[in-house]
């Protein structure tokens, strides 16, 4: 068996042969270069488990290259030989943490807690947790093994989601402390990444509604963004749906010609399918985009994940509200358009419930025994009140008086035995 001393140098003059060829180091036993017939080398370690009686098995440390260089393979196989002599099979070890990987995936870890811990710990809040893990944690983690998951790693996800929605990130630190927590007591985790973190400070109580002159502000400095942000804050105001969601339509959601949004229960913040009627403001962005876009996600720039950047569209929409109000729009957030939104149901006279099922809320009025009984879903009613609000914010970006609801407006017409908005 041919030997030289394994470095850069004379790695690199190896040529390959008709066949396989082994090359072993001079100055450390066992440790080998493999060169193919195709020309491609990897660092190798032979050894034996029991002495010479034993047979001689082979494991592969890495290609040569990034990252293996030749010092650093010849570390790598001491490591490996030492571990020899104590009685660990390399191979056997790496098959044993192969499938520890795969048990402790995270996508994977945080369903069985779910399924094991959640549903019979927090009976009334298991689809939360469920929920705030499968939006936030599991795109981030996805299947890095729970012991590989650093504080740092934790700290990083918190931080980002606390940007935005501050009380998300208290109750995803909260879930995900649990989630450690139990994968401790199980045994699968030594100690958890969140020992002794504390929690995202409490978010202030809010309570920003856009005035008519913000809102129409908004909405004319929505047109000086590019896609995706443009289009994307004007379906914002149009539907008054959830970022997360309206971020990752589909054209496979959507019915133009039935004029309905069918947000699916996996995307649904609180689990629940959502069917949100389009107003003909909404569709008339969505047909704008028709002809432009190939991706079933709208608005996504890879063709399978939701647009990121939302921080630089907010400082540039920022920038541009300034040129177009007398004042300085006071300190505000993408999610208080929902808020006004809703306000906006109220100024058109849409009772609780109706404004309660456009948002997909599952609040006072649809929880506990109520729920259980009351299925009616306002379906009509929903599609006047959002062709009602549609109607408004044409009134308010109108050359009129700006205002989203004229003292003139008639807001309560009947609608069969029921009542519904509109002009």
């Amino acid at each position: 068996m041919p030997k030289f001393k394994i470095n850069k140098r004379n790695v690199d003059a190896v040529a390959q042969g008709a066949s396989d060829i082994f090359y072993w180091d001079k100055e450390l036993t066992g440790f080998g270069l493999k060169v193919t017939k195709n020309g491609s080398k990897s660092y190798v370690v032979q050894y034996r488990m029991g002495g010479r009686g034993a047979p001689v098995r082979r494991y592969t440390i890495g290609k040569h290259g990034a990252p293996w260089t030749p010092d650093l393979a010849r570390k790598r196989a001491q490591e490996l030989l030492i571990a020899v002599k104590s009685g660990i099979d390399p191979s056997e070890r790496e098959q044993i943490e192969r499938r520890k990987a795969n048990e402790l995936a995270f996508d994977r870890y945080a369903q069985e807690f779910v399924e094991r811990y959640a549903k019979s710990n927090q009976p009334k809040s298991w689809s939360q947790a469920e929920s705030v893990l499968r939006v936030n944690a599991i795109p981030t983690f996805k299947s890095k093994p729970l012991n590989k998951i650093t504080r740092r790693d934790v700290s990083a996800l918190l931080e980002s989601v606390s940007e935005t929605r501050p009380p998300t990130a208290r109750y995803l630190h909260a879930t995900l402390r649990k989630l450690f927590r139990w994968a401790v007591g199980r045994g699968d985790l030594e100690i958890s990444p969140m020992s002794n973190m504390e929690a995202p400070a409490p978010p202030v109580s809010r309570d920003r509604v856009l005035d008519d002159c913000e809102l129409r502000a908004l909405w004319l400095a929505s047109k000086e963004l590019t896609f995706p942000f443009g289009p994307l804050t004007r379906l914002l105001i149009a539907t008054g749906q959830r970022r997360s969601e309206v971020s990752a339509i589909c054209w496979s959601q959507l019915d133009l010609e039935g004029g309905n949004w069918t947000i699916p229960a996996d995307l649904a913040k609180n689990g629940v399918a959502h069917i949100v009627p389009l107003n003909h403001l909404a569709i008339r962005e969505l047909l704008e985009l028709r002809s432009l876009q190939i991706n079933d996600m709208i608005f996504s720039r890879t063709g399978s994940t939701p647009p990121s950047g939302w921080s630089k569209a907010k400082r540039r929409l920022d920038h541009r509200l300034s040129n177009l109000v007398d004042e300085p729009v006071s300190h505000w957030r993408l999610h208080d358009i929902r808020r006004t939104f809703a306000t906006g149901m109220q100024r058109l006279g849409v009772r609780h419930e109706v404004t309660e099922a456009l948002l997909n809320h599952v609040s006072g009025a649809k929880s506990g025994i109520v729920g259980v009984y009351q299925r009616y879903d306002w379906a009509p009613e929903k599609q006047a009140a959002l062709e009602a609000w549609s109607n408004a914010l044409d009134h308010l970006m109108s050359d009129e008086d700006h205002s989203l609801v004229p003292t003139s407006h008639d807001t309560v017409v009947e609608f069969g035995s029921r009542k519904r908005v509109g002009h």
